[in-house]
């Protein structure tokens, strides 16, 4: 999204076109904690159970976000990049999906035919993308990026750390805010394969 992180309205509007049921708002503050070194046992275990779930319908499957960065601090939510022959083709995945306890919560056709499941046992947030989508690739670029070079995961963390401790209605708000510093990141990593 590309709003005012301010504009709560805005994010009410944009949110309701692509969340399933009314959109989730916040009950406290954003919460950021160390790094866990268990988040990438938590990424195994839900690999194997999409896995199983889906056999060959996975084409690509990895662990995206922060909780995938060892020592970088994170909202402690284990984000989970899956590629699909076809993401629109909701026939196809969903019901399996579903199965195994993932729930449709996100559906933004105009924007990479991108779903988000939410997990069953833990927090999870599984975007889902159809096979050979750039957003894919800039989300493990960014992750790799983050991995080897120490500045700027430390400058990431600060601004996360900075961005937690302000008020918000809506998590997108958040991330949002970060994403002038993210297009930093990305512009080196870029430049600068890690």
């Amino acid at each position: 999204m590309s709003l005012n992180p301010d504009d709560v309205a805005a994010y009410h509007e944009a949110l309701s076109k692509v969340v399933i049921g009314e959109p989730p708002q916040m009950s406290g503050p954003i919460e950021i904690r160390d790094y866990d070194p268990a988040w990438p046992e938590q990424y195994a275990r839900e690999a194997a159970r999409i896995r199983r779930a889906l056999g060959d319908q996975v084409v690509r499957l990895e662990h995206a976000g922060s909780t995938s960065v060892p020592g970088l601090p994170a909202k402690p939510i284990i984000d989970v990049v899956l590629e699909v022959p076809d993401s629109a083709d909701e026939p196809t995945y969903v019901p399996a999906l579903e199965a195994v306890g993932y729930v449709l919560r996100i559906r933004e056709p105009d924007w990479f035919e991108h779903r988000v499941f939410k997990g069953a046992d833990i927090d999870v947030n599984l975007h889902t993308f159809s096979a050979g989508c750039p957003e894919t690739d800039r989300m493990l670029a960014f992750r790799d990026w983050l991995r080897v070079n120490a500045a700027d995961r430390d400058h990431y963390a600060a601004t996360k750390r900075e961005l937690a401790r302000r008020t918000w209605t809506y998590v997108q708000q958040y991330a949002d805010a970060k994403s002038d510093v993210v297009a930093e990141i990305m512009a080196r990593a870029m430049a600068e394969p890690a």
